[in-house]
């Protein structure tokens, strides 16, 4: 058979080749802490409001707090079960994320799920199998990475909890795996399911744009330090204690200072140890989540926060202290992307909605040159990039960001983009958003996002079918990663998505006000 040529291809048929597929975010709560799927009907409305909408499907947490609580290896998926089917009737897709972290604590986190209770009581007597900052605060959100190989929990590691309970999610859920249900599997990799140390935590009393805390006090990571610097020749170097704490700002600490400890020899290697143990961190637990699937038509996933204050400072405070080596002159995000390459995974970036204009200057921030970095690399790297909002929003300017994100140099007409990215996962499923004036603009923004076309139930159309998961190619160096660490300029943007939710007309009056907001 003939493949069809460019003249017999419809433009609806092109016009697909641009088609980003959306996905909205349940609420945390749709599984209660006490794993039960409480509001079916009312949930079930909600849902068939989003197909209706056009939507392609929702993302959720599955917690490891709600599923494993009742000891170790006792997993209870009924009422996670009876959400997927109810997902499936209403003809939606499913990316499930394998939540490892505790829900409360952070931004938006209207419900808490602590990690199991039986994981909890080991802290009680072993505080130190949780995150420490200098103070020797613990951090009871996720399980330090210096407990990673320890048989701390009844003989289990911390890595092969996570391997056992993705193995029991996939034989519990193998037949909404073999039915296309689930087409992605997150997988939580630190604090708010990103591969991120929680150096900002507003528990602790954090607030915005304080640079945060160094978190590797704890017994396990001061001994793994202490061990790596003497090989190094070393023996005399200690963890910083001239960082400052949660809520300063970066000239006034000794360490991210101008001519500061990150620029010595010294402080170079603390850094270059605190970001390769996280990018260890995420290649282990990765590989086991691909021995887990592999095989199933599913593609693997990992988040990676948006740290978008003091981007524009030569310090890059905020990014360092949650493990993302960072600066002018080092990409701090391609290693990352390079590790998920390894692993045939999508890397999943956050803040696509935010703006440089919209944020203080005193924050020195740089949301639309840290997405454009981190995507760029990410698509050098040869992997798909996704994405998700940080903040609910509901205003064109918000969704015109996100679109431009999506397709950086807009659609093209005549076949795929130069630069798409994979999908994009709106936050989140709210009441306020199915408020008629917030859905209707939301509305509009699917059918951008879909490249003025139809919702498309088939994606191969739109160069999205997905084969049997593939097993990880060979572990990559760590002198490959480094290599990953030269800064190259991102792909150039537009200045302006040319699908904008509100036209020409609206979105120039929309700017005009913008302007004249901030002049008064």
């Amino acid at each position: 058979m003939q493949a069809p040529t460019s003249s017999t291809v419809s433009y609806d048929e092109k016009m697909l080749a641009n088609y980003v597929p959306i996905y909205v975010m349940l609420p945390l709560g749709v599984i209660t802490v006490d794993n039960v799927f409480e509001d079916k009907e009312g949930m079930e409305k909600q849902l068939k409001e989003l197909k209706a909408a056009g939507v392609d499907g929702v993302m959720m947490d599955v917690w490891w707090g709600i599923i494993e609580s009742k000891g170790p290896k006792q997993y209870d998926w009924s009422a996670y079960r009876s959400l997927f089917e109810v997902i499936q009737q209403c003809g939606l897709k499913l990316q499930a994320i394998m939540s490892f972290h505790q829900c409360g604590g952070n931004v938006g986190d209207v419900v808490t799920i602590p990690i199991p209770n039986w994981v909890r009581e080991i802290g009680e007597t072993n505080p130190d199998i949780f995150y420490t900052n200098r103070a020797g605060n613990r951090n009871k959100e996720y399980l330090t990475i210096g407990v990673d190989h320890l048989p701390l929990f009844g003989g289990r590691t911390a890595i092969e909890i996570y391997s056992d309970y993705m193995k029991s999610f996939r034989e519990t859920m193998s037949d909404f795996l073999e039915n296309g249900l689930i087409i992605d599997i997150e997988v939580g990799l630190g604090p708010a399911g990103e591969l991120r140390y929680p150096s900002y935590p507003e528990s602790q009393g954090w607030v915005f744009p304080g640079i945060g805390e160094f978190q590797c006090y704890d017994i396990y990571l001061q001994a793994e330090f202490k061990e790596a610097a003497a090989r190094a020749g070393h023996p005399e170097w200690e963890l910083p204690d001239n960082a400052g704490e949660y809520n300063d700002k970066p000239e006034s600490t000794e360490f991210f200072g101008s001519n500061g400890t990150y620029l010595t020899e010294k402080g170079k290697f603390f850094l270059t140890w605190y970001s390769n143990k996280l990018l260890q961190h995420g290649d282990e637990i990765l590989d086991e989540a691909n021995k887990a699937f592999l095989g199933c038509k599913v593609k693997l996933a990992a988040k990676v926060s948006g740290i978008h204050w003091w981007y524009k400072a030569d310090n890059h405070a905020a990014e360092l202290t949650a493990g993302y080596y960072n600066l002018n002159d080092r990409d701090g995000y391609r290693p990352i992307a390079r590790i998920l390459s390894r692993h045939h995974a999508i890397l999943n970036f956050t803040c696509l909605e935010m703006r440089d204009s919209e944020q203080s200057a005193d924050a020195k921030s740089g949301p639309q040159e840290l997405v454009q970095q981190v995507l760029s690399g990410g698509w050098r790297e040869n992997i798909e990039v996704a994405g998700e909002n940080a903040l609910s929003r509901y205003d064109s300017a918000a969704y015109n960001q996100i679109l431009l994100n999506a397709r950086p140099n807009g659609v093209n007409k005549n076949g795929p983009p130069k630069l798409r990215m994979y999908g994009v996962t709106y936050l989140r499923l709210s009441d306020e958003l199915i408020e008629v004036k917030n859905f209707k603009i939301f509305k509009i923004f699917v059918k951008k996002m879909h490249a003025d076309q139809d919702y498309c139930p088939d994606p191969q159309k739109y160069n999205h079918e997905i084969g049997p998961l593939e097993r990880s190619k060979p572990k990559i160096p760590f002198d490959e990663l480094e290599d990953a660490t030269k800064k190259e300029e991102p792909f150039p943007w537009d200045k302006e998505t040319d699908m904008s939710v509100d036209g020409v007309v609206v979105g120039f009056i929309g700017k005009i006000m913008s302007i004249f907001k901030r002049i008064i």
